[in-house]
């Protein structure tokens, strides 16, 4: 039996309310679809966000990545050998001795003798300056001592004089003295036999003792002008001494102004023009003393604890090997460089020239096994601080810390960060700015 269902309209609607029903339905349907997006279903909307965004940050990647050209760069493997501990220095030949060249008077530069690279004897003239000041003052001086000779000699012609006057007083007391003398025993005799009266023996006794008195006084004055005269001389003799010593100082200024070479040596530098005002212990030049050389060299700071004197270098000239050691370490560092000199342990080089420059290997320490990576400019950015290791996949180069420690000509020492086998980038960064990763 076979049941049929007939699908008809409701038989109680009309057509009006079978269009009103269908309205409803659909109104029906449209709250469901705005119930999702209404009020009540934001905090379903904020969850389902707050778990994707958790999601995200333990998912996500956050090296920053930078495409490059893998051609542009210096891929280098890092390998395992043998670090030979040396550094390559360059440094200039200079003199052992050098004497500064200085002129002891000052004066402007009439005639330059000898010129720069000449070699020379001590005491040949180099230049010569003149001084007008200093002409002037000799001039002065020989007038002074003229006068002053003048003087002296004036001087001593009338103390001469006084001295003949006084003897000539004391003859003529003396002779008075002994006629007084006589006249009062002559006087006397009178005087015993009543001849004479007492006044006038008397007045021939007061006349010798007054002779007698002024022939004391001037043996005494005679004395004392003896003295004076001898001291005033003296003082006068040491004056003109002195005066003669002093024109003879300014006579030796004038030889200095011609400026000679102190020692045997080669004129390695002048710095003088004529007509040039150079004045008292100005460096004009310098003198090179030959025969003995150094070779000064600048050294990177990185290595001043590791530089001192002793150590031993090596440099090739003319396809010979010579041999020099380190006699002296300047401590003071300047733009990043401190001086060390060098001087020859042998044989040094044939026809050696000031101002030459050599390329010396300075042996620091010496050979150990290490893990070694050629040197590059990397090394400018990152201080041997990190490097971008390459993926074994060759697709890219991740940045990664590594630690440095000596470094040669030729290698980097590497004490942390990386393995035999692993290629890294050598080449310079500048371009790479802080990204992490590099993607070929």
């Amino acid at each position: 039996m076979t049941t049929t269902i007939e699908h008809t309209s409701h038989p109680r609607l009309d057509r009006g309310s079978q269009k009103t029903l269908l309205m409803d339905k659909a109104i029906e349907k449209k709250k469901g679809i705005a119930l999702i997006f209404s009020r009540k279903a934001l905090p379903y909307w904020f969850g389902s966000f707050m778990a994707a965004f958790i999601l995200w940050l333990i998912f996500r990647d956050d090296s920053s990545t930078l495409r490059v050209n893998a051609d542009t760069l210096t891929i280098s493997e890092v390998s395992a050998g043998e670090f030979n501990d040396y550094i390559r220095v360059s440094g200039q030949v200079h003199p052992m001795t050098t004497i500064q060249l200085s002129p002891r008077e000052s004066g402007i530069v009439e005639e330059i003798v000898i010129e720069e690279g000449t070699q020379v004897k001590a005491g040949d003239v180099i230049i010569r300056l003149s001084n007008d000041d200093l002409d002037m003052e000799i001039l002065n001086s020989e007038a002074n001592l003229a006068e002053k000779e003048n003087a002296l000699r004036n001087t001593m012609i009338q103390m001469e004089q006084e001295k003949m006057q006084l003897s000539l007083n004391i003859l003529e007391l003396e002779t008075e003295v002994k006629r007084k003398g006589r006249t009062l025993e002559s006087q006397k005799r009178l005087f015993d036999d009543g001849l004479i009266g007492k006044e006038e023996y008397l007045r021939s006794e007061e006349d010798y003792v007054l002779f007698c008195k002024k022939l004391e006084v001037t043996l005494a004055r005679a004395e004392q002008d003896s003295i004076y005269r001898t001291v005033q001389i003296q003082q006068m003799e040491e004056s003109l001494k002195n005066m003669k010593l002093n024109m003879q100082r300014i006579r030796n200024r004038k030889e200095n102004l011609a400026v000679k070479a102190p020692i045997d040596g080669e004129l390695g530098l002048l710095e003088v023009a004529l007509g040039q005002s150079i004045g008292s212990g100005a460096k004009i030049g310098q003198i090179n003393a030959l025969g003995s050389y150094k070779i000064e060299a600048l050294i990177d700071e990185h290595y001043i604890d590791r530089v001192s004197a002793g150590l031993t270098a090596t440099f090739e000239r003319q396809s010979e090997t010579f041999d020099a050691v380190i006699r002296k370490v300047y401590p003071e560092v300047r733009s990043g460089k401190f001086q060390a000199d060098f001087r020859f342990s042998g044989e040094q080089p044939l026809n050696i020239r000031t101002g030459q420059t050599y390329y010396l290997n300075l042996q620091l320490g010496q050979p150990e096994s290490a893990i070694l990576i050629p040197r590059g400019t990397f090394y400018q950015k990152t201080g041997g601080k990190w490097i971008y290791v390459v993926s074994p996949e060759g697709d890219k180069a991740v940045k990664r810390e590594i630690r440095i420690g000596r470094q040669n000509p030729q290698f980097y020492e590497v004490l942390e960060g990386l393995e035999p086998g692993e290629k890294v980038i050598t080449s310079g960064y500048d371009n790479f700015g802080d990204n992490e990763v590099l993607v070929f």
